[in-house]
């Protein structure tokens, strides 16, 4: 399966997989470098199909990226967004990242979370904006951390 392929097979197989659940909708897909990204608009089922934490929704793309690697796609790695749902919490997640950097130039003490690793990334891409902080992430599983520090004069 070359690249077009294989977003138009992710694209049905969650369209499958959501009507499943009786949600019938348009999914939107797109690849984005090696990431097919499959977009579904808001329903009444948004809080069935997200899950507490995430969890239906990170277990959809798990299952969607499973598929793709079974049927040999060219492209397995899947982001799936429902109802904006990840947009909106990368959002929030910068925003916080971005009261904790002024915290830590204010204080000069580090500041260290537990998050996961999508949020640990957004972390990182903010701190790219600040020359005067970096950032690193320690750990294993879900015990891994990431620490904002300023950086050593």
């Amino acid at each position: 399966m070359n690249k077009k392929q294989s977003t138009e097979f992710a694209q049905k197989y969650l369209a499958d997989l959501l009507s499943f659940f009786g949600v019938n909708v348009e999914v939107v897909a797109s690849t984005d470098d090696d990431v097919i990204e499959l977009s579904v608009p808001s329903t009444d089922l948004n809080s069935l199909l997200i899950g507490r934490s995430a969890e239906t929704l990170r277990s959809m793309q798990y299952l969607v990226s499973t598929v793709l690697r079974n049927q040999n796609a060219a492209v397995w790695r899947v982001n799936i967004d429902i109802a904006d749902y990840k947009k909106q919490r990368a959002e929030r997640v910068a925003k916080e990242a971005r009261v904790w950097i002024e915290e830590v130039r204010r204080t000069g003490s580090s500041h260290v979370a537990r998050l996961n690793p999508a949020d640990r990334r957004i972390v990182h891409q903010v701190a790219t904006e600040y020359a005067d902080i970096r950032t690193f992430s320690e750990g294993e599983g879900t015990e891994r951390t990431i620490t904002i520090a300023q950086v050593s004069s």
